[in-house]
């Protein structure tokens, strides 16, 4: 396993009058509760310099805050309303949801101006090739960004190209320094919440990305990706030892309807991945036809549980889109180290 970097990042103000200088450190799988909060007077000509406590702690994270008169008025009557350590409380949850909500807003936007439908299955691919690495009995690989020291492996040939479109984003939110932004990107968040934007973009369902994931420093270990050649009862074997299930296993792979696989409109994510499947051009004496997919697609319909949900996914697209949503959020979760 590889070390882990834990990264500090600052909440984004929720008044105007507040400017953020502190550090917040992201939950790992749920808001927080409570948070700790302590504030500081700002000098001024007309108002002493005072220090208003919320912890008694000095360890936890504080925001400097520059009080107007406003601001003071509403300060001196909250004793009398709320105690203080609970008003601040308040104060900083509602900060750090906001933070986190106008991070991901920014971050959505930046992938949208260098994402074309064109380059969407390849970053895609991206979040399959770093999240696959995971295996549940030794608790290894995952989403932790490893995939950009695995670029070199035959396996990951052509993502090279799909990361660097994703650096361009990540060179740009790196240097976001207003203190009310995360100040550095997680390769593992930032190829998470790429792939959604990526399967939206194609008109594919819309899914929620959690961050806080932390980078590795280290490749993962080789040898831990499903191979395009296995037989379908292998690849269930392969899927089961990194937590996903036979329907995950065929939901996941009805993303290769877009790619130019031969699965309907390259350029559209959709459920025509399912519906071909069942047709099984590859049988056609056509010599375009037996190109359509991979040896790992074809063997899916061969398998009576796979058919199964094959089946099912081909005459109901929005049973695919909820089961896809669902099924990718477990796998970007997968492995993923938090930040506390």
């Amino acid at each position: 396993m590889g070390s882990y970097g834990f990264f500090d990042h600052s909440l984004l103000c929720p008044l105007p009058s507040l400017s953020c200088s502190g550090k917040f450190k992201f939950p790992a799988k749920t808001p927080p509760s409570t948070v700790q909060f302590c504030a500081r007077a700002s000098k001024s000509s007309s108002v002493a310099t005072t220090t208003t406590t919320a912890t008694e702690d000095s360890n936890q994270p504080c925001f400097g805050v520059s009080y107007g008169r406003r601001e003071l008025i509403i300060l001196a009557t909250l004793p009398f309303l709320l105690p203080v350590h609970e008003s601040m409380q308040k104060v900083g949850v509602e900060a750090a949801e906001l933070g986190t909500s106008e991070y991901l807003l920014l971050m959505k936007e930046e992938i949208r101006k260098v994402l074309s439908k064109g380059k969407a299955a390849g970053v895609l691919r991206l979040v399959f090739h770093d999240a696959g690495t995971f295996e549940v009995d030794d608790n290894s690989g995952g989403m932790n960004g490893s995939i950009v020291y695995e670029l070199e492996r035959p396996e990951n040939t052509g993502l090279k190209n799909s990361l660097k479109i994703l650096e361009k984003v990540k060179s740009g939110l790196d240097m976001v320094q207003p203190g009310c932004y995360f100040q550095q990107l997680s390769w593992a968040d930032l190829i998470a919440v790429a792939g959604a934007e990526a399967v939206l973009l194609c008109s594919g369902p819309k899914i929620p990305v959690q961050l806080g994931r932390l980078d590795t420093m280290a490749p993962d270990p080789e040898g831990k990706l499903p191979e395009e050649s296995l037989d379908a009862s292998t690849l269930k074997q392969c899927f089961q030892r990194k937590g996903l299930s036979t329907q995950d296993l065929v939901v996941l792979s009805g993303a290769h309807t877009i790619g130019g696989k031969g699965f309907g409109n390259p350029t559209v994510f959709d459920n025509s991945y399912f519906k071909i499947l069942l047709e099984k051009p590859w049988k056609s004496s056509d010599g375009m036809s037996s190109m359509v997919g991979l040896p790992s697609d074809r063997a899916l319909v061969e398998d009576d549980e796979c058919l199964r949900w094959i089946t099912k996914y081909a005459n109901n697209q929005d049973m695919f889109f909820e089961d896809f949503k669902n099924a990718y959020i477990k796998l970007v979760n997968s492995g993923a180290r938090w930040k506390n």
